[in-house]
């Protein structure tokens, strides 16, 4: 296991992105159907991509292929360049499902990726739940060999680009003592929580909460299950945030309502495709919190879910591929930005 120290210190402060200096984070949740691949730009233009969604046309079933023909590796060169990103600086996988790792192969043909942030091996029992994991896998270790490579624990810290990164949970262990100025007993808990849809690697997934000045930004992956109920029951570890990446593309096992009772979170967003995630439990729990804007990466086609207004979706149908774009600012202030309508709304400090 490589921690932390010395050269891989240096290593994190780095830039080698090309994007001038700015004094926002800027952070692009890019569609990939229903996987995820989360971009962020720090404000001294450091790139850190969390997942690259789907291998090939974008199935479980697809192989990695042309990079040019790549449906979601094509899509986040595409956000990379908006960005002004010229190599992917870190690469945090949050597990190995296939929609979340992969497009890696075919990414690291179109952009280098210099270090990579991840957890142990996959199981047997991931492989036969989702067969190809372990292929993707290797091809993975494969590649993650050219670079460097880092395997935090929960507490750990990633420092770079202005900004902080603190690991909440990964491979199944979650933090055992709060954050500075978390630990409040939370009495939204009830029971033990919805249980894991999937129960290999969703529950093993890295969680991590990113802070820039005042304003905090929480990513889950598709932790689900007792480790996720644990970073807020019965006690609050991880205080709040004001933008939350929704557990598992908010399937009802992200629909817990204990978190956001904990978290508190004023923008939600599901990272969805047209039907998958964004289950109808979720959405309850994100219409009975007034104080909080759900926006979504896809207008849902699942049974019994109320779509958030349109306004706030980027995409309505597959006949488009747009992001949802934040833009925050050290005094907790933050702009999300619907790619597909080029209209922003603001979130004041």
């Amino acid at each position: 296991m490589k921690r932390l120290a010395g050269g891989l210190l240096a290593m994190l402060m780095l830039t080698g992105a090309t994007s001038p200096a700015a004094n926002t984070l800027d952070i692009y949740f890019i569609d990939v159907e229903g996987g995820q691949a989360t971009l962020m730009v720090t404000p001294t233009g450091e790139s850190f991509l969390i997942d690259a969604g789907f291998p090939g046309d974008g199935t479980f079933a697809s192989k990695p292929g042309d990079p040019a023909q790549a449906r979601d590796a094509q899509r986040i060169l595409a956000a990379a360049r908006d960005a002004g990103v010229r190599q992917i600086d870190h690469l945090m996988l949050t597990h190995y499902h296939a929609d979340h790792m992969g497009g890696v192969i075919e990414l690291s043909q179109l952009l280098p990726i210099r270090h990579f942030i991840d957890h142990s091996a996959p199981s047997a029992e991931a492989e036969v739940g989702v067969p190809g994991t372990m292929a993707l896998y290797d091809a993975y270790v494969a590649l993650r060999a050219r670079g460097t490579h880092t395997e935090p624990k929960p507490g750990d810290r990633l420092p770079f680009g202005g900004v902080d990164v603190v690991v909440l949970a990964s491979a199944g262990e979650v933090l055992t003592a709060p954050l500075a100025g978390a630990g409040q007993p939370n009495p939204a808990c009830t029971g033990t929580g919805e249980p894991a849809q999937e129960k290999t690697e969703n529950p093993r997934s890295t969680a991590i909460r990113v802070q820039f000045g005042a304003f905090r930004f929480l990513d889950v992956g598709d932790l689900s299950g007792a480790p996720l109920f644990a970073l807020t029951c019965p006690t609050n570890l991880i205080g709040t945030a004001d933008l939350y990446l929704i557990a598992h593309h908010g399937g009802n096992d992200g629909a817990d309502p204990s978190l956001f009772a904990a978290v508190k979170p004023r923008v939600a967003i599901f990272n969805n495709g047209p039907r998958k995630g964004a289950q109808a439990r979720t959405f309850a729990t994100i219409r009975g919190i007034p104080t909080l804007d759900g926006w979504q990466l896809h207008r849902s086609g699942n049974p019994g879910v109320e779509n958030v207004a349109d306004a706030r979706v980027a995409n309505l149908d597959e006949s488009t591929s747009a992001w949802l774009k934040v833009s925050a600012s050290p005094d907790g202030s933050f702009i999300v930005t619907n790619g597909r309508t080029g209209q922003s709304t603001a979130y004041p400090r």
